[in-house]
């Protein structure tokens, strides 16, 4: 059992381990226990009745967050010609393909925080997989992170305004950043409701019954509060 210190063990004294709070409420108590020195993250995690191991059972996707993340997003793009001068004027922090490419290789580099690519380039960045997919850094389509050299600078832009990614890992949970403890809550509450449309959507048509089994909100250094999984789903409260 993990040990907390006392200041930790103070904020969890002001959460109701067995109360379910609507979510403006439980967003209010993440906000209020984030007391660290520096700007905590806002964290959604969801508990899901998907089974990991089934095909047919996965979610991925993106959601743009209106309130925006609150953190400076490093780009990198992986193109070559034209669509390197597509994304150097769209505002990609990098952009190349060869050199990038050895550069990772050679130096397991990745000061970046999302990476893109044009479907031209994939037959070669398909050689960083085992780099690049172990931190979630690996372009895809399902996290629209393969794009045609055109829609570069919507997704550029897309990404650097609030562009997350939400995908069920292996044991059936989705973690997803919604902002910052310095949002006030109504945007907090804006990137949560933009969060849960995009799960519900999500949401297999295989599965039967329960989809969202427990959803909890917490900060960096905070402890978690339970959401009422009925009014995080339905109407925003």
């Amino acid at each position: 059992m993990t040990k907390h210190g006392k200041k930790y063990n103070a904020k969890a004294e002001t959460v109701d381990r067995d109360t379910y709070y609507a979510p403006r409420d439980a967003l209010a108590l993440v906000k209020q226990n984030a007391q660290a020195n520096f700007d905590e993250t806002v964290e959604v995690h969801l508990r899901t009745a998907l089974d990991p191991r089934q095909a047919d059972q996965q979610i991925r996707g993106v959601v743009n967050l209106p309130a925006g993340t609150g953190k400076q997003v490093r780009i990198l793009v992986f193109a070559e010609g034209d669509a390197e001068r597509i994304a150097r004027e769209a505002g990609a922090d990098y952009v190349g393909s060869d050199e990038l490419i050895a550069k990772i290789q050679n130096e397991n580099w990745v000061d970046f925080d999302v990476a893109i690519a044009v479907p031209q380039v994939m037959s070669k960045v398909g050689r960083l997989g085992r780099i690049l997919g172990t931190r979630g850094l690996m372009p895809n389509p399902k996290a629209g992170t393969i794009v045609q050299p055109d829609d570069l600078p919507r997704v550029i832009r897309e990404t650097r305004q609030g562009r997350v990614e939400y995908r069920l890992d292996r044991t059936g949970n989705v973690h997803v950043p919604i902002g910052k403890a310095s949002f006030s809550v109504d945007q907090l509450m804006e990137n949560l409701s933009a969060l849960m449309d995009a799960i519900t959507r999500a949401k297999p048509a295989s599965l039967r019954g329960t989809y969202i089994r427990r959803i909890t909100v917490t900060s960096t250094m905070g402890p978690g509060v339970r959401v009422d999984v009925g009014q995080a789903m339905g109407p925003r409260s």
